[in-house]
């Protein structure tokens, strides 16, 4: 199976088709919402396929619903094969979320009561899809803004379970991070601290929107802004710690031109570089 090279990518939207056509070399890779790409053909299957002659391939699933209670969408995960076998990306991910229930699809990415009952059926659900697919998956941490009382395991432990009991990898959202560590009143340096870095295939970076309540600021993982200060801090200590990984900008509503994100991507190159400086000195 290949990887996806350790460079930087950004999140392939329709209007930038063209330009990112006339600039073939200038990323690591694209990547792609699995979603968007379940029917049979069309204009965004004729786009995806122009574009994989040319960049390496992440698909990101938002619907499998991995942390759900119920059995796994039979329908949904065979028309992800069929996505897969079709354009064979070098990654494919998901969420540490839940987002379907009875039959309903809900548009956003629910959290978890972290607890062994959970873990068993998380784990039983990435079996199946990575035995579905044939191919090791990547789990994403998530933005969170509650927690549960009945959990009985830190989210850094649930993952670090999961990684051994799965053999899947880990997708690092450094922004989900500092969303989530900001909400919960935590340090975003001690949860990267005890997060299993050695399982890392890709870390996403991406902006969020910042609300101020009277206990204190609340944050929401938006994906229409560019990456934070903060944020960068941490992706750069992150890089320095376990040397270069793919890195994908994000940025999924309010979409700018697609020099804004070049922009945001160069400064993830230029932090992947000095880690590789660093690491060769």
């Amino acid at each position: 199976m290949t990887q996806l090279p350790d460079a930087t990518g950004i999140g392939f939207k329709r209007t930038h088709f063209d330009a990112l056509r006339q600039t073939p070399n200038r990323l690591g890779f694209i990547e792609v919402h699995a979603e968007n790409y379940m029917g049979d053909g069309g204009p965004p299957h004729a786009q995806l396929t122009a574009l994989r002659e040319d960049y390496a391939l992440s698909v990101h699933g938002v619907g499998l619903s991995i942390g759900g209670a119920e059995p796994l969408n039979r329908d949904h995960l065979n028309r992800l094969k069929h996505l897969c076998d079709r354009y064979a990306p070098d990654s494919f991910s998901e969420h540490l979320a839940w987002s379907s229930h009875g039959g309903a699809f809900l548009n956003d990415l629910l959290p978890l009561p972290y607890d062994d009952a959970t873990l068993d059926v998380v784990c039983d659900h990435i079996d199946q899809v990575q035995d579905k697919l044939g191919r090791r998956m990547l789990l994403e941490n998530p933005s969170t803004y509650v927690t549960f009382e009945t959990s009985t395991l830190a989210e850094t432990d649930f993952l670090t379970q999961i990684t051994a009991r799965t053999g899947c990898g880990l997708l690092l959202d450094i922004n989900n991070v500092f969303v989530s560590c900001t909400n919960h009143r935590t340090d975003p340096r001690a949860y990267l601290a005890d997060f299993p870095l050695h399982a890392v295939g890709e870390i996403h970076l991406g902006g969020h929107d910042a609300e101020d309540l009277p206990s204190g600021p609340l944050l929401i993982d938006a994906h229409g802004s560019p990456v934070a200060d903060p944020v960068w801090t941490l992706y750069a200590e992150t890089i320095m710690r376990i040397g270069p990984r793919p890195t994908l900008i994000e940025w999924d509503t309010d979409v700018p031109a697609l020099s804004v994100l070049l922009d945001e991507a160069d400064r993830a190159d230029a932090i992947l570089e000095g880690a590789r400086h660093a690491r060769a000195s």
